[in-house]
């Protein structure tokens, strides 16, 4: 039976139809990839979860040897609800020169490009490996990476450079913000609303403590960094989610938000969670246990994303410029998995089809021309990778 074909498009088409939400397993789309790569002789490696309900995914086409390109992309998406969607985010849509979907530019059409363009790597002597990297979780923190990056530093010959094709509209991107994220709980105690004095309101304590986290982002929106490049030019600070309350005539026992600040370069991260962690500790817990002795406010850090920092003798950088024609390169204030790459010492930059401003949004679209730059890029790519002498 003949290996299947795809075109770019076909192949985001199978992508965007699996439900990959972080909150769920990416396994469905796993064993199709697998199983693609499985019919044309390529064998992949899995590299599951503490749990085995996620795994991300790593296979090389061309020989085994050092100086190979890394290709990573992240397999889940992030939420659809509450989004008013005006087709099926989960199917595919051609509408006026773009294709709709969760996910088309946050990023499977990266990984569509790279998969649908197999039968060509296979139909080149290839000198220099490609090595097709998916990973789960990176909405959510990249955590899947980490041991997917942990796994190629070990067994993999020491790759030359690592393209993670974020959208970037396949503009070069050098430099990004990292991003730290922590989860806030404060526990008060039930009363009737009407004797607030026998409660501790964890919806009040919630409010206080997302005030002083707004005043420390209208100082840095008053403050620009001079001469910076990242827009916005300072750290900025973001509550995602509050949930808290049963109903609207009993003081509500608990309160839980989410907040996550992306570091400018030369501002201080720690400095923030000091600031924010005194306020807890010293205004508004003692207030919140004056009638509830077993109040408390929990402060969690769950998870902190690398920056990508600017190198100088960047392989992968002069790889790109190369193979683009890019004379110029940016910066981006998004956080992607770049810095776990560039921290185990692989040269990384950022670099993919679609455009940020789509991401995360209801109808989501990458343009068909978008989509066609990245074949273009990528097709390239493996020429490079064929004609490559050293």
């Amino acid at each position: 039976m003949a290996a299947p074909r795809y075109s770019a498009s076909e192949m985001l088409t199978r992508l965007v139809g699996f439900d990959t939400t972080s909150q769920d397993s990416n396994l469905a789309l796993i064993a199709f990839v697998e199983d693609y790569l499985a019919a044309y002789g390529i064998a992949s490696m899995r590299i599951l979860n503490e749990s085995g309900d996620k795994a991300n995914l790593l296979a090389t086409v061309g020989p085994e040897r050092p100086g190979g390109i890394i290709l990573s992309g992240h397999s889940d998406v992030v939420p659809v609800e509450d989004q008013p969607w005006s087709s099926n985010p989960f199917t595919l849509t051609d509408r006026d020169d773009k294709y709709f979907g969760r996910g088309t530019c946050d990023m499977k059409a990266f990984l569509a490009i790279a998969l649908a363009l197999l039968p060509e790597m296979l139909a080149r002597p290839l000198r220099v490996p490609l090595h097709l990297a998916i990973s789960y979780d990176e909405e959510i923190g990249c955590m899947g990476v980490i041991p997917m990056v942990e796994r190629i530093a070990a067994q993999l010959p020491r790759a030359r450079a690592c393209i993670v094709g974020e959208p970037t509209e396949m503009g070069l991107v050098v430099s990004h913000k990292s991003t730290t994220r922590y989860d806030v709980h404060i526990l008060g105690r039930e009363a009737h609303s009407s004797m607030p004095q026998l409660g501790a309101n964890a919806i009040h304590a919630a409010s206080l403590l997302a005030a002083k986290l707004v005043e420390m982002v209208h100082e840095r929106e008053a403050n620009p960094i001079p001469d910076s490049r990242f827009v916005p030019p300072w750290t900025t600070i973001h509550i995602g989610t509050i949930r808290g309350g049963t109903a609207q005539n009993i003081v509500p026992l608990d309160c839980c938000f989410s907040w996550e600040y992306r570091l400018h370069p030369g501002d201080d991260g720690d400095a923030i969670v000091e600031r924010f962690t005194r306020y807890a500790r010293e205004d508004v817990e003692p207030w919140l246990k004056r009638h509830a002795p077993e109040a408390s406010i929990e402060i969690a850090l769950t998870s902190s994303v690398p920056p990508l920092l600017p190198d100088r003798d960047n392989a992968a950088e002069s790889l790109v410029r190369q193979l683009s024609g890019i004379n110029t390169a940016s910066v981006v204030s998004f956080a992607t998995e770049a810095g776990h790459f560039q921290g185990a010492g692989i040269p990384t930059v950022v670099c993919g089809p679609g455009s940020i401003d789509q991401a995360h949004k209801p109808d989501e679209f990458i343009s068909k021309a978008q989509l066609a730059a990245g074949e273009d890029f990528q097709r390239r790519l493996i020429r490079w990778a064929q004609e490559e002498a050293s």
